[in-house]
């Protein structure tokens, strides 16, 4: 039996997400993690989609059709969710960092946007809410993202978020981290 990181994500966030919440998938990509809130979340719940690829909205539009589930979807940055989301309001937002499977390697997250995107997401959060964080590095994606965003999770005070970072310890080549948040 293989777990993945997006299993162990999905695992964790049955925890805190229920009927009726509200939740973010902060980068789309194909549209996995969005199908999984909307299922989570219900018909009295919503969720929000952002991504800056066109492909990645319109995987994702298919994949919530398929299943007979919405979600609201936005063709924009992560870094502005709190243009579209009430201060307090959400739940959980889901965020996978890298680029979109099968998509243009050159397009992917960096450092800069994806901080820029936490930090707007903490306000977003209600107290109790939780943030998750799937790193991938190596290879294409490089380590910059991956250090830098390990680096400024550190700085977070303890008094105001829990930060769990888990690690694929056996695994090589990089194994994808799986990072949680939440807003105490």
């Amino acid at each position: 039996m293989r777990i993945s990181a997006v299993d162990w994500t999905h695992a964790f966030l049955k925890r805190y997400v229920k009927e009726g919440d509200v939740c973010i998938d902060a980068t789309m990509g194909n549209g996995g993690d969005t199908l999984f809130l909307a299922g989570l979340v219900g018909e009295n719940g919503k969720v929000y989609g952002f991504d800056i690829q066109k492909i990645a909205l319109e995987h994702t539009r298919e994949k919530l059709k398929k299943h007979g589930l919405y979600a609201e979807l936005h063709l924009d940055s992560h870094e502005h969710m709190g243009d579209y989301v009430g201060k307090e309001s959400v739940q959980a937002i889901v965020f996978n960092l890298g680029y979109l499977p099968g998509g243009d390697h050159a397009l992917a997250t960096r450092a800069e946007s994806t901080i820029k995107a936490v930090e707007s997401g903490f306000s977003l959060l209600k107290r109790g809410g939780v943030m998750s964080l799937c790193i991938y590095s190596g290879g294409d994606s490089g380590f910059e993202e991956r250090d830098a965003v390990l680096q400024y999770l550190k700085t977070l005070d303890p008094k105001k978020y829990l930060v769990i970072v888990n690690e694929f310890y056996n695994m090589p080549h990089h194994p994808p981290i799986p990072v949680f948040l939440i807003k105490l």
